[in-house]
């Protein structure tokens, strides 16, 4: 076991850095699993960055939806690179040559960023449905009423509440005592195990983390939930069979990312943090940290025409330029 780097404060000793043990402590699997999230991460970035790319160069996709779409993609990068790197990093570090450290400074900066972008994005999953609600339900008023004014506040309030929200709970963490272990069981930053290291109080913490979970998925959910009964009211009532194909297919792709998303994110937060649900949260943390991501451009741009259009357009134009 790697020995815990301290200081020492009076008759005490404080934890000043970490050690991940990331997702396995055998050492056959570690140049296995390092080629098999590095291949997750090219993914995730190739198409995110291409989904990002294609809607910046085609003028058919300068739309309210797929401006949000831009923001999910840059969303996905932001969340999946906040993990990846150090994760890598410590899939190549053998215990004896190099300790899986991580600075205490760095392990709370990681944890405000990942929280942040979590609640981020919950909120711009919701901004998406009221998106789809607005076109699918008021067809006619629906450029004004999505102007590009709106559009920018509808993506700046997700940021601002989640990045706030975000420090709110690096606050709390913050002051917790960590005096005894300082081995984390899981492969980044998290509050869950983090709390099973304190030495303090984590009553508050505790309490703050499910309270704060706990009303951002709700709220969230609720706002989707609400938007989509609507949609569907509106698909129902539509005579056109290829206006409901329609309707379905753009409304299919977010669906599915909501349900990789929030699934997981129920099963990780609003559990306690016990010992055998800190070691299934490495599992869970695993589909919404690297798969979400890495499905989320391959969902959209397979049940999405307009993006498929846009690819291939793309890709001709680059073979007659050549």
């Amino acid at each position: 076991m790697l020995a815990p780097k301290k200081i020492g404060r009076g008759n005490s000793t404080f934890v000043t850095e970490f050690v991940l043990l990331g997702l396995t402590d055998r050492p056959d699997l570690q140049p296995i699993l390092f080629v098999l999230f590095l291949g997750i991460c090219l993914i995730t970035m190739g198409g995110n960055l291409g989904m990002l790319l294609l809607i910046k160069i085609d003028s058919c996709l300068h739309t309210p939806m797929y401006f949000f779409l831009a923001s999910l993609s840059c969303l996905d990068l932001w969340y999946s690179t906040n993990v990846t790197p150090k994760m890598l990093v410590n899939f190549l570090s053998e215990e004896k040559k190099k300790k899986k450290n991580i600075s205490y400074t760095a392990c709370l900066i990681q944890c405000y960023f990942f929280i942040a972008i979590v609640i981020t994005e919950y909120y711009m999953l919701a901004v998406m449905a009221y998106d789809r609600y607005m076109a699918i339900c008021n067809p006619l008023i629906y450029s004004s009423k999505m102007s590009k004014g709106v559009c920018i506040r509808l993506i700046a309030g997700p940021y601002t509440y989640g990045f706030l929200s975000g420090l709110m709970e690096t606050m709390w963490t913050y002051r917790l005592t960590f005096c005894g272990s300082n081995v984390i069981y899981h492969f980044y930053c998290a509050d869950p195990p983090l709390i099973r290291l304190s030495c303090s109080d984590t009553y508050i913490k505790e309490t703050s983390m499910f309270v704060v979970a706990g009303f951002n998925l709700s709220k969230s959910l609720l706002i989707i939930l609400i938007s989509y009964i609507f949609i569907l009211t509106a698909i129902l009532r539509m005579s056109s069979g290829e206006g409901r194909h329609k309707a379905f297919s753009t409304c299919g792709s977010h669906l599915a990312a909501v349900i990789v998303f929030y699934g997981t994110l129920f099963c990780m937060y609003l559990r306690p943090p016990t010992d055998q649900s800190v070691e299934q949260s490495k599992t869970i943390a695993v589909f919404y940290t690297f798969v979400s991501p890495m499905l989320n451009p391959i969902i959209y741009s397979l049940r999405n025409k307009d993006v498929k259009q846009a690819f291939w357009k793309l890709i001709r134009r680059k073979v007659l330029l050549n």
